[in-house]
């Protein structure tokens, strides 16, 4: 038999389509990526680009994944989750909110991003569009335009003292016949923003009168510097109210690389989504499981650490960039990033190589975020003092 040789990775198909669908080969490269490919493994770079601080997971969390390990429960387990988990996250969320979760809202997933991944493909056709409050994280669009979705970009607006504001007449416009849903993150990555309450009840009022879905991305809940959490729409909503909330163990727990999160979601979308789990990853481990447990039962003291260290971090770096003439940058109340406002910067993402080349400093283009954040860089707050301190440092021949 002849060989025949295999078609070139990029050519069509035999009736002329792409081999890859086209919605997919269409998405962005993450710009935060475009700048970390060019640094990253270089011990010498100050590394403030990613959502991450520098703490490692603490033992008592590892331990409990170990033990695990120990015991054999390395099976298949639960698609939506351990029971003893969901049970936990609902009293957890219960505890700290006005009103209630039940635990059959509750689905544990691998990551803040496979729920939010999870509930856009539960939701949306191709054609149809989700609303975005932005600048907003930009694997949000990613999600939604891998389905052959649209997100259409609700800005928040910029005040003069480098805060942000929320409009709800820009998100009524936004949304016509094909719209399924808002998407809302507070407190924000990457403006550190957090949604009033009255902003999220009017917000409310308008998805139930349209029969739309809101997805709130709360994954930064706990890292607030008034209160215990930030205002939620836990507070707000009734078990049936078409609203998906979702959050992770990443930032209260120090647990970035678990890849672990959850979602709480009425009953009407609970069928579907034990169907998207099977396809997708059919569950996340369950010793891992056992470790976010054992986190969200025990974690408390954790929890206050990382925001006292996040509260630090905060000051050293917005009092240090506020210096520069050219920076304008609020006090963020949430989150822990710094988003300021470079004064004669057009584009971001070029600023952000040029300072990785000469200061040594690892930062996120504003433009990253969409269209509202040109302008901006992103700086991560949540690490040492020593390593702030270091970052404006060399960051001083650039941005003064």
């Amino acid at each position: 038999m002849p060989v025949i040789p295999p078609p070139p990775p990029s050519s069509p198909l035999p009736d002329g389509r792409s081999a890859v669908r086209p919605s997919v080969l269409q998405l962005p490269v993450s710009r935060i990526a475009e700048v970390s490919a060019l640094g990253f493994g270089d011990p010498d770079i100050v590394t403030l680009w990613y959502g991450e601080g520098d703490l490692s997971t603490p033992d008592f969390i590892c331990d409990a994944a170990t033990a695990a390990l120990k015991r054999g429960e390395t099976f298949y387990t639960y698609k939506r989750g351990l029971p003893q988990l969901r049970q936990a996250v609902a009293h957890y969320l219960t505890d700290l909110y006005a009103r209630p979760t039940a635990m059959d809202r509750i689905t544990v997933t691998s990551s803040g991003m496979n729920a939010i991944m999870l509930a856009c493909q539960a939701i949306l056709d191709a054609g149809d569009n989700l609303a975005a409050v932005s600048p907003v994280w930009p694997n949000v669009a990613g999600a939604v335009g891998a389905l052959g979705a649209e997100v259409r970009a609700v800005h928040l607006t910029p005040r003069q003292d480098g805060g942000w504001s929320f409009d709800l007449d820009r998100v009524i416009a936004a949304c016509d016949a094909r719209t399924r849903a808002v998407f809302v993150n507070s407190p924000g990555n990457p403006t550190g923003w957090v949604m009033p309450q009255r902003d999220a009840e009017d917000l409310l009022a308008f998805t139930r009168s349209r029969g739309l879905w809101l997805i709130a991305d709360e994954v930064y809940a706990r890292i607030v510097y008034e209160g215990r959490a930030a205002p939620s729409f836990h507070d707000l909503t009734e078990p049936e109210d078409r609203v998906i909330v979702i959050n992770s163990f990443s930032k209260s727990w120090a647990m970035t690389g678990w890849r672990l999160g959850w979602m709480a979601a009425p009953e009407e979308l609970t069928p579907a989504i034990d169907k998207l789990v099977e396809y997708n990853t059919s569950g996340a481990p369950a010793f891992l499981q056992e470790g976010a447990l054992t986190a969200v039962t025990e974690g408390e003291p954790l929890v206050a650490r990382i925001v006292e260290q996040c509260r630090q971090g905060r000051d050293i770096l917005v009092d240090g960039l506020q210096r520069f003439p050219r920076i304008t940058l609020a006090r963020p109340e949430g989150a822990f990033y710094a988003f300021c406002r470079v004064d004669g910067m057009a584009d971001s993402l070029s600023f952000a190589k040029d300072i990785l080349h000469r200061c040594k400093v690892g930062v996120a283009p504003g433009s990253a975020f969409g269209e509202a954040g040109e302008g901006y860089l992103r700086l991560c707050f949540a690490s040492s003092a020593d390593k702030l301190r270091l970052a404006l440092d060399r960051l001083t021949p650039a941005l003064k």
